[in-house]
């Protein structure tokens, strides 16, 4: 088996806390192993454009693991499977000519950061003959196959801490307060960040919910003395029977953009227990600032793995949390697929037990 001389590596799609660490950990310890590391740009317009990548030495990465972002940049559209292009002999899509920028590059593998978008292409691109190892991102810890993602702890950190500085000023009015959270169709940044501050009513996509069972229990809250309630209302959360909401409909490229789901609890709520509701939406601010301790260390251990893999000619995988080991997991293996809060986690059944109401 040739040793491998040169690697590219690449963030897609949502950016999240850590991903500078994994870049850091991939440029040292490829570096230390006598192997080129080539940043490419905006994911993969980068092997679309070989003017958009640079080399990346230890000194390029030195002092980023506490930086949140990606100093690669990255684009959550623009899949080069999805782009038909005219040419003499008929239509092709941009993915043959990232392959043969590839080539041309003089690159021999691919270290491929990001979600289950970002993989999908990643093993797409592995069964067109190009050495990949991919490396799991998202906030929103829905990635089947590892046990948790860089990301999801900073975001959990962070909404946590909102959470806990909107009770103060609930308690202050007597008001019900309404946080929604990302997590789009999973419901782990709800659940955590939920139980970690203290919140009565936790909403998410996989219990579909029934609002006169939330205002009940936030009567039942005011009847012992309580006179304010925290409610968490994931991005993806649906009432029984009804549907999403929407804020932007799925185009050529774009994904569709949840969101809007907290002002309609808040407003509802208010109307079906008297008592003045406020709706607070998180959004990016979960995505942004450094990443935390356990995520730095898990970020840098994901970088570290992947050249490993690399290095041992183990390719079309992903390297996978699977405590206390970073394993390789196939990338056939999680494609297309998500990965949801089952209904017997034991942290869901721990809520239930405490008092939490999930409004089912």
């Amino acid at each position: 088996m040739p040793q491998i001389k040169k690697i590219g590596v690449l963030t897609g799609g949502g950016d999240a806390p850590g991903l500078n660490a994994v870049i850091r950990a991939v440029v040292k310890s490829a570096h230390n192993a006598g192997i080129e590391v080539i940043g490419l740009e905006d994911s993969f317009d980068g092997l679309l454009d070989p003017s958009r990548s640079r080399v990346l030495t230890p000194r390029d990465v030195t002092g980023i693991l506490r930086l949140g972002g990606t100093i690669l940049g990255t684009t959550n559209h623009g899949n080069p499977f999805e782009y038909p292009v005219d040419t003499p002999g008929g239509k092709v899509d941009y993915s043959d000519r990232v392959v043969e920028t590839f080539h041309k590059m003089g690159l021999q593998a691919l270290v491929v950061i990001g979600g289950d978008g970002s993989l999908s292409i990643a093993h797409q691109f592995y069964l067109k003959g190009i050495p990949v190892v991919g490396v799991p991102k998202t906030i929103d810890n829905d990635i089947v196959g590892t046990n948790s993602c860089f990301g999801f702890d900073t975001a959990v950190d962070f909404a946590a801490g909102a959470i806990d500085r909107l009770h103060t000023t609930a308690e202050a009015h007597k008001r019900i307060m309404v946080v929604e959270v990302m997590g789009r169709y999973a419901g782990w940044i709800a659940l955590h960040s939920g139980v970690a501050g203290g919140a009565d009513v936790i909403l998410m996509p996989e219990i579909p919910f029934d609002l006169e069972r939330v205002a009940a229990t936030i009567r039942k809250r005011e009847s012992f003395g309580a006179k304010f309630s925290i409610v968490v209302v994931a991005e993806g959360a649906k009432p029984i029977g009804g549907t999403l909401t929407v804020r932007e409909a799925a185009r050529a490229g774009y994904v569709e953009r949840l969101g809007g789901v907290g002002i309609g609890v808040s407003a509802q709520l208010e109307e079906m227990t008297g008592k003045e509701a406020r709706c607070v939406v998180l959004g990016h601010l979960q995505r942004g600032g450094g990443p935390t301790s356990f995520d730095r260390v898990l970020a840098t251990r994901f970088g570290g793995a992947a050249v490993e893999l690399l290095r041992r000619g183990v390719y079309g995988k992903m390297v996978a949390n699977n405590p206390p080991d970073i394993v390789p997991v196939p990338l056939s293996d999680i494609v297309g697929r998500t990965k949801t809060v089952p209904l017997d986690y034991d942290l869901l059944r721990t809520a239930r037990a405490i008092g939490v109401s999930f409004g089912d």
